[in-house]
């Protein structure tokens, strides 16, 4: 019986060539491609789309002119190629097998190469003689990793849980090797065992060269004479400066008085004290000189006791915000509070609050608002992809390059102990085996505990109580539960398009007439053309997008009047499409007229509401449901519950009862690439079946929104503001809303309520009363505001339907 077995074959593959490293079979590398040379980077990239497969071939010879590659490489197969910001690229790939290169050539901007690709591999079947290589390979790692830095030995365990020792030997020699020349022996060793004696050859050549430099470095070691050394060198430092003047202050001196001089506790002085006396025995010039004197200066910069006085002013202090920004009353309303009961207390500690919202409704530039108005030093600390817990807590001073944590540094850089401190996108902070940043903001932003903060390289304890937190996110869902638990969150709702107008033309358009060195006389524009840009060119919650409109109206303006010579440039309806080019929204408006299986539904966005249209077909079949448009679980299930209440009220519509054995369903909300998913369109697809199955048309001017249950009952959604936003700017005049969403409707735009009538709906059946044609509400709750005072009428309709009866919010004006 053949003790191998072996399996060759030929293959032509995109080629990536390697700078100083070697990819080996059997292993997940991760690769940085630098080579532009043979287009490896492309190679890459045509792998990763193509077959997944590529020959990685290691540079043998580096020169300019005549690189030379190896004639051993592997076939790897590509799983992630990534950019990195310095323009190479950075490959992730799982190493198959060794292949002989034969040639290559030039195939577009990458190389591909013809090889042969030859596995040998040992039977699967337990043998002594692979049992006492395995031992043999175990025993070389394990004493190699004890001469090798730390991190080699963390490796061992991983050696023992492989049973092939082929396959150890091509680990051992990717993880321990040193020299790129011994990787490549191993490499381009085919026969199992042939390798498996290289690196046990390799493995006890370089035990022995790891053995006379340890012994080298200890007999070093021992000749050196600590004491006169110090003597010496603190004997030549006197005659220094001595030679100088006499007078000069020694560095230990100059650290003394500054710690003598620093307002802290006794127990901050006493420990950098003791770090001084530490520094003035260390040697002249050592590592640990250096250490001690880094640490001394990031202690000494540090503003123990320095604190500003916050403004109490409430009145001053408003008028700050609301001229820096439009809305976000709920925000400043909390601040004015803190500063009020700050008056009347003036020991209350810091805040710690969490603004989250959409991108661009003003969550990082209203901090730095709010420090304005306060009279408050503040420092922005962007969290943002942050994985290494030593990032807040900061390192432990051993470290080569340690440092303090952000929070420290922020402190520093603010130069006083109660600045207020901006956590940016504290939702985008991850974890990976360095550790969880997110747990070290616990103590951070716990009142209890960040009295007494102690950053990993400061060692002492530092009270952030008196500073005031404020964090952003778009999102809670990536927060942990227990961060969430110690901040006060305050959401920031979508812009509406009467407070982007009042935006853009009191902050947006002077700001950006200032930038591109215009005025308001060299350029006007119209509130109608201000209008058709929110509507036409941007579709977001917040205002970035349209300062960027307005930035390009800037410079087409200056570019017309330096070209034209002309004085003054107005935009205006009649010329905006020529400025800016074509609309870059369709706006979503309600049909024409009442049509049978297609409703108005609202749906809630990251860029704000959105109007929903929801279509229902019905043929002959054998009762299979389909379900389109990019829809997730949560909506699918919602359309199985709107088809079970459908069938328990089938007959009261004239629907066959057997509908869903004989008729085939689709149901498909457009814009099928945008995915969708939540359960507040479960009375849409309700009203839409039953309208489908029955043959009733719905009311083109009605939209509606909530979950449905299988019993009919309708519940409470989010997002009420926005996709009410939404619908009324469709041309829609009457709303469903779920009954326990009457609480909401004070937060609704006032001009959405001043012109749409609102139906509170407790089941199915006030839904479709109001929204099927034949259908009408029969109970109206008219409320005229009348200074603040809310006046009630009841007015009874005759109609043809006896369904359940709905309460409706009615506009001024009455309209239906």
């Amino acid at each position: 019986m053949s003790e191998y077995t072996v399996k060759a074959e030929t293959l032509s593959l995109p080629l990536i060539a390697l700078e100083g490293t070697v990819a080996f079979p059997g292993e997940i590398v991760n690769l940085e491609i630098t080579d532009k040379r043979y287009g490896s980077g492309e190679g890459a990239r045509e792998a990763f789309e193509g077959s997944k497969y590529a020959i990685a071939v290691p540079i043998t010879d580096n020169s300019e002119n005549d690189p030379q590659l190896a004639t051993v490489g592997t076939v790897i197969r590509v799983k992630q190629v990534l950019n990195t910001g310095d323009a190479n690229i950075r490959c992730i790939a799982e190493g198959l097998s060794r292949a002989i290169v034969n040639d290559f050539r030039r195939t577009g901007k990458y190389y591909t190469a013809n090889v042969l690709c030859k596995t040998i591999t040992l039977p699967d079947r337990p043998s002594i003689k692979n049992q006492a290589y395995l031992r043999r390979l175990n025993e070389a790692a394990a004493a190699l990793a004890k001469l090798l830095p730390p991190p080699a030995e963390k490796l061992l365990p991983t050696f023992k849980t492989l049973k092939n020792p082929a396959m150890l030997a091509d680990v051992i020699a990717s993880g321990l090797f040193i020299k790129f020349e011994d990787k490549l022996e191993i490499l381009a060793a085919f026969e199992p065992y042939n390798r498996i004696e290289a690196v046990l050859a390799i493995a006890e050549d370089e035990l022995e060269v790891l053995g006379i430099e340890n012994e080298l470095h200890k007999k070093t070691r021992e000749r050196i004479n600590r004491g006169q050394r110090e003597y010496y060198l603190r004997e030549e430092m006197k005659a220094i400066q001595e030679e100088l003047g006499g007078d000069a202050m020694s560095e230990i001196d100059e650290y003394h008085n500054k710690i003598m001089a620093l307002d802290a506790s006794e127990e901050i002085k006493k420990k950098l004290l003791r770090e001084n006396e530490r520094l003035a025995k260390a040697p002249f010039g050592s590592a640990e000189a250096t250490v001690i004197g880094n640490y001394l200066d990031v202690c000494l910069e540090i503003p123990w006791s320095a604190a500003t006085k916050d403004r109490t002013d409430i009145k001053a202090a408003k008028k700050i915000l609301d001229a820096d920004h439009e809305g976000l009353e709920d925000v400043k309303d909390r601040l004015l509070e803190y500063l009020a009961v700050k008056q009347l207390n003036p020991d209350l500690k810091g805040q710690i609050i969490c603004l989250y919202g959409p991108p661009g409704v003003g969550k990082t530039s209203i901090a730095a608002s709010l420090a304005r108005a306060m009279k408050r030093k503040y420092v922005r600390v962007s969290l943002g992809g942050i994985r290494d817990e030593a990032d807040i807590r900061g390192h432990r001073k051993t470290y080569v390059g340690a440092m303090p944590g952000r929070i420290i540094n922020a402190i520093s850089q603010a130069g006083v102990k109660n600045p207020l401190i901006l956590l940016d996108e504290i939702d985008k902070m991850a974890n990976d085996g360095r550790g969880d940043p997110a747990s070290a903001m616990l103590e951070v932003l716990d009142p209890e505990q960040n009295k007494f903060f102690r950053d990993h390289f400061v060692e002492l304890p530092f009270d952030l109580s008196d500073c005031i937190f404020i964090a952003t996110a778009n999102t809670l869902d990536t927060v942990p539960r227990p961060l969430i638990d110690r901040m006060e969150i305050i959401e920031l709702n979508t812009y509406t398009k009467s407070q982007k107008l009042s935006i853009a033309k009191n902050h947006l358009i002077p700001r950006q007439l200032k930038r591109h060195g215009l005025n308001r006389r060299m350029l006007k524009i119209t509130d109608e053309a201000l209008s058709d840009i929110i509507d036409c060119y941007t579709r977001e919650s917040g205002v970035r997008n349209l300062e960027r409109e307005l930035g390009a109206l800037c410079r087409k303006a200056a570019k017309r009047i330096l070209e034209d010579g002309v004085k003054s440039v107005t935009v205006n309806q009649a010329v905006l499409r020529d400025i800016l080019g074509p609309e870059k929204m369709i706006a979503e408006v309600i049909s024409c007229e009442d049509e049978i299986g297609v409703v108005n539904g609202m749906a809630y966005t990251q860029s704000g509401g959105d109007l929903l249209k929801v279509e229902c077909a019905v043929m002959d079949g054998t009762g299979k449901l389909e379900l389109t448009g990019s829809l997730g679980d949560v909506m699918k299930e919602s359309a199985h519950a709107a088809i079970t209440y459908v069938r328990q009220i089938a007959s009261r519509y004239g629907i066959s009862a057997d509908f869903y054995s004989k008729k085939d369903i689709h149901i498909h909300f457009p814009e099928g690439a945008v995915p969708k998913d939540g359960p507040s369109a479960g009375v849409t697809t309700l009203t839409a079946l039953v309208s489908a199955l029955s043959g009733i048309p719905v009311r083109r001017d009605v939209s509606m929104t909530g979950e449905i249950t299988i019993r009919g009952k309708v519940l409470a959604i989010g997002g009420l503001r926005e996709k009410t936003m939404a619908a009324y700017s469709a041309g829609v005049r009457t709303i469903l809303i779920p009954f326990d969403n009457k609480k909401d409707l004070n937060k609704i735009d006032p001009v959405v309520k001043d012109n749409v009538t609102f139906v509170f709906c407790k089941s199915a059946e006030d839904v479709l009363c109001n929204a099927l044609v034949h259908s009408e509400a029969i109970v109206h709750t008219d409320i005229n505001h009348n200074n603040d005072k809310k006046e009630q009428a009841l007015s009874i309709v005759s109609v043809a339907h006896t369904g359940t009866v709905a309460p409706t919010v009615s506009s001024k004006s009455g309209k239906q």
